[in-house]
């Protein structure tokens, strides 16, 4: 049996965070850890609209570590509630404040409250590529075909 490792985040709690909670996992087999809407106010979304929603933690990831920052299912599936740019990157070398492009693309307005559950977020690791140029790469069954060509 295969278990998960653990790697240490270090977490800043900002000023409009301090009676929230920090990232968790919802679950024992859960790979995204909830995140938090640390808005002062609610915040209706139309239909159509978006926002840029704080969640009032920045983070230190180690070297060789992202955080992708995902929607919630639950979220997406009852109300149409989805991010922009998803799933969005926290490199290692970023330690601003961590923010979500929260959309409406329901058809109902969307009330966002302080505390909220919007997004979710995954550590992973990440290797670093380095380009080779190449008269001439290997020749595979698929090949160049792309854009469902394997439907045909």
């Amino acid at each position: 049996m295969m278990t998960s490792e653990t790697v240490q985040i270090l977490v800043k709690r900002l000023p409009h965070h301090a009676d929230l909670e920090l990232p968790s996992y919802s679950s024992e087999g859960a790979s995204g850890m909830d995140l938090a809407a640390a808005i002062d106010r609610d915040l209706e979304l139309g239909p159509g609209e978006r926002a840029l929603i704080p969640t009032g933690i920045s983070i230190g990831l180690p070297h060789g570590f992202e955080a992708q920052i995902r929607p919630r299912s639950g979220l997406a599936l009852k109300h149409g509630i989805g991010l922009l740019n998803s799933p969005g990157t926290i490199d290692s070398d970023y330690r601003g404040e961590i923010q979500v492009i929260v959309v409406n693309l329901g058809q109902e307005p969307f009330v966002i409250k302080r505390g909220m559950r919007i997004a979710q977020m995954i550590i992973a690791q990440y290797v670093t590529a380095r380009f080779k140029i190449v008269d001439e790469l290997d020749v595979t069954l698929r090949n160049a075909g792309g854009f469902g060509h394997t439907g045909h």
